[in-house]
């Protein structure tokens, strides 16, 4: 995007990679290339107001969610300030984007919202210090983690809550770090449910930030381009309030980050067919 517009990629450089995942792979003299001639090809742009947006990226490598980062969201939650992240993985098959449908599932009415600061890596990594992190941070986007409720709590493991069809919605942009603050950090973040603000809170109020996330996970595993990292939300979950709130059929849902943008999606019951 330049400005308020779209340009065309490949018209503006033919030979510039050809998905999302490969150019945020890719060299970061490729990166400054691209850069250069979206705003000197003189390649026709398209008002942002006129596209459809389409999820940032369509296939993602490994999904890893942090649980419980915020210290108001574990409290509110009953749990103690964590001293490592709980950590769960999300399917792909889970994943929606920009004024996709968010699916409540014909099984449960508890559906929630979690607005998340997400990682995008950019580079293949192993054992990464958290003082080199950002070396390997393509940037940023907003996720709504959609989450049942009802199946998160039937184990110990919340993979159930987590993975359902049609759930965690991602976008509306990838917004790369060197157009945010270190960190993602000082970043204000929000849920709306309605127009109505349901979360409000700021990036700096994570417990694990980008960096220090960064250096757990490669401790673990090796993190690839177009890998992503959910960095938790912040409190004023819908199952903690008294009483309850849950998303319902024909609600709209808004994530917004400061900085990366709103991922806005309506809320539509599934449709069971025998």
């Amino acid at each position: 995007m330049v400005d308020s517009d779209i340009v065309d990629i490949e018209a503006a450089w033919p030979e510039a990679p050809r998905t999302m995942r490969d150019l945020i792979g890719a060299d970061p003299a490729v990166h400054a290339t691209l850069a250069d001639r979206l705003v000197q090809s003189g390649a026709a742009r398209t008002p942002l107001a006129d596209c459809k947006l389409l999820t940032p990226l369509p296939d993602p490598g490994k999904i890893v969610c942090l649980g419980l980062n915020y210290a108001d969201h574990a409290k509110e939650g009953g749990h103690a300030v964590p001293e490592y992240p709980a950590l769960f993985l999300r399917a792909t098959s889970s994943m929606i984007g920009p004024e996709d449908p968010m699916i409540l599932p014909e099984c449960s009415e508890q559906l929630d919202y979690e607005a998340e600061l997400t990682i995008v890596i950019g580079r293949r990594c192993r054992h990464v210090a958290a003082a080199d992190a950002a070396s390997v941070i393509f940037g940023y986007t907003a996720f709504n983690d959609g989450s049942v409720r009802h199946y998160q709590r039937l184990t110990a493991q919340w993979t159930a809550g987590k993975n359902f069809d049609g759930t965690g919605a991602l976008g509306p942009c990838i917004v790369t770090a060197d157009d945010l603050p270190d960190e993602a950090s000082g970043l204000k973040i929000q849920t709306r449910l309605n127009g109505n603000v349901m979360q409000d809170s700021n990036t700096d109020q994570m417990i694990f930030g980008a960096f220090r996330t960064v250096e757990i996970l490669s401790e673990i595993m090796t993190l690839e381009p177009g890998d992503l990292i959910a960095m938790g939300t912040p409190a004023g979950v819908g199952h903690a309030r008294r009483p309850q709130v849950w998303m319902r059929d024909g609600d709209t849902v808004e994530v917004e980050i400061e900085g990366i943008g709103t991922i806005r999606n309506p809320v539509v019951a599934e449709k069971v067919t025998a």
